[in-house]
């Protein structure tokens, strides 16, 4: 055990060691104006024509129609463009992306992860998500990326880590469908397992030792691992409710993997800030989340890609039976909560498919019944308030992170523009411009 603990150790200094020594040039004019054609007001839900922003290090000082420019700062044409607050992905995994299930499950070491990490942020910051809630990494890997991103020494977006994500023993959490040998290749407090009361307010107090921002765990059984249901409950009620007050007793949200109808409502009335996917859920769970205010972050695109890509990535039959169960109940269930009056924040699931295709679901999320104003507040203004950060971000106000995306053409008629963002700020530093003055 001392040995695996000594890897460990070792794995994780490399780990920190990589992200140190990438430094990339960020400098750029403190002071900057943008000239934007249209700016989407996604606090009140409108489309305001002509506005100039101003912007002083990394905070928006001033809005409106004809503000002086100052000297020397650089001015930013977006006159042929569409400007929104940067994007909101609530449901992360940045520190892996699927790949071939043999090669990924045996021969990928933490190291190989760690050095694959900062292009997923790069692809996602380059998507014109400019913040992310991750929630389930391995290793505390998404708090060194998290640091390395704060510290400017890799380019990505802001974050919100999970570290761990908390599972019974045998649940969504667990390896299942391989020899106890294999599941034994770490210590037990280098994961989320927990059981009982006692051990699970253990974990938590672990996981926010270690860098967690908020804590997941997992309610119900899942899609993408192997127990037999979809959605049985993996923790009793006294175990939710443990765990949800330990994160609140430490500052912490907390959030529920959830896509078994008994399983949502326990997790709601545990006081889960949100529930994680939601297939399953029925007509009572739908009032509770009403009434406590619960959010749903329901992905309601990565249907297609594991429906898709998942056979021919190795992955057993049976979890492709399970998705063809869950998908179009999802997606018929998330239509039913919205027009029930459920919030919503946006959330993809990115790792399960390629990150950088964040953007995609938005035109799902229209599909089935949001407007395109509601699916772009659900990924700015709701998903700020979400994540505990809309004094920061989500909207473009005066005060508030100058993190800023554009695109030529208006997403509220074309949601699909947002597929493909052209512009990206973050905190007034230009990451991406590719429109065409």
């Amino acid at each position: 055990m001392l040995q695996i603990q000594s890897t460990v150790k070792q794995i994780q200094l490399t780990t920190i060691f990589f992200f140190m020594t990438i430094s990339i040039g960020f400098a750029q004019s403190s002071i900057k104006v943008i000239k934007a054609g249209r700016v989407i007001d996604t606090e009140n839900g409108s489309v305001l024509d002509g506005r100039m922003i101003l912007i002083a290090n990394d905070t928006i000082k001033e809005i409106g129609k004809n503000i002086k420019i100052p000297d020397k700062a650089e001015v930013i044409d977006l006159s042929n463009a569409t400007v929104l607050p940067g994007l909101i992905d609530c449901h992360t995994h940045i520190t892996f992306q699927s790949g071939d299930n043999y090669y990924e499950r045996f021969r990928k070491s933490i190291v190989d992860y760690a050095i694959l990490a900062p292009s997923y942020a790069k692809n996602t910051l380059e998507a014109g998500f400019t913040s992310v809630r991750d929630v389930g990494s391995s290793n505390f890997l998404d708090v060194a990326l998290k640091k390395a991103i704060n510290s400017n020494k890799i380019p990505g977006p802001r974050m919100q880590t999970a570290t761990y994500f908390i599972s019974s023993t045998g649940g969504h959490g667990d390896l299942n469908g391989f020899s106890p040998m294999l599941d034994s290749r770490e210590p037990i407090e280098m994961s989320g397992i927990a059981n009982g009361v006692d051990e699970v307010r253990q974990k938590v107090r672990y996981l926010v030792k270690y860098g967690a921002d908020v804590i997941k765990f997992g309610a119900s059984a899942g899609v993408l691992s192997e127990e037999e249901s979809v959605g049985a409950p993996q923790y009793t009620q006294e175990e939710m409710n443990a765990i949800v007050a330990e994160a609140k007793m430490w500052g912490r949200k907390s959030c529920a993997h959830a896509h078994g109808a008994e399983a949502i409502k326990m997790a709601i009335k545990a006081g889960v800030a949100s529930i994680e996917h939601g297939s399953l859920i029925d007509d009572e769970g739908i009032a509770l989340m009403i009434k406590n205010g619960t959010y749903l972050v329901a992905d309601v695109y990565n249907d297609d890609y594991i429906i898709e890509e998942f056979l021919k990535l190795g992955y057993p039959q049976k979890i492709i039976d399970k998705e063809k169960i869950v998908g179009l109940k999802q997606r018929q269930n998330f239509r039913k909560a919205l027009q029930a009056g459920v919030k919503i924040a946006y959330g993809t699931d990115a790792g399960v498919y390629p990150h950088g295709g964040n953007g995609k679901q938005f035109s799902h999320m229209v599909r089935w019944g949001m407007t395109t104003m509601q699916a772009i507040q659900s990924a700015t203004i709701n998903a700020a308030d979400l994540m505990g950060w809309k004094t920061k971000t989500g909207s473009i106000a005066v005060g508030k992170y100058a993190d800023i995306i554009a695109v030529v053409g208006n997403p509220i008629d074309e949601i699909k523009l947002l597929e493909n963002v052209q512009f990206v700020m973050k905190g007034g530093q230009v990451f991406k411009n590719s429109i065409k003055k």
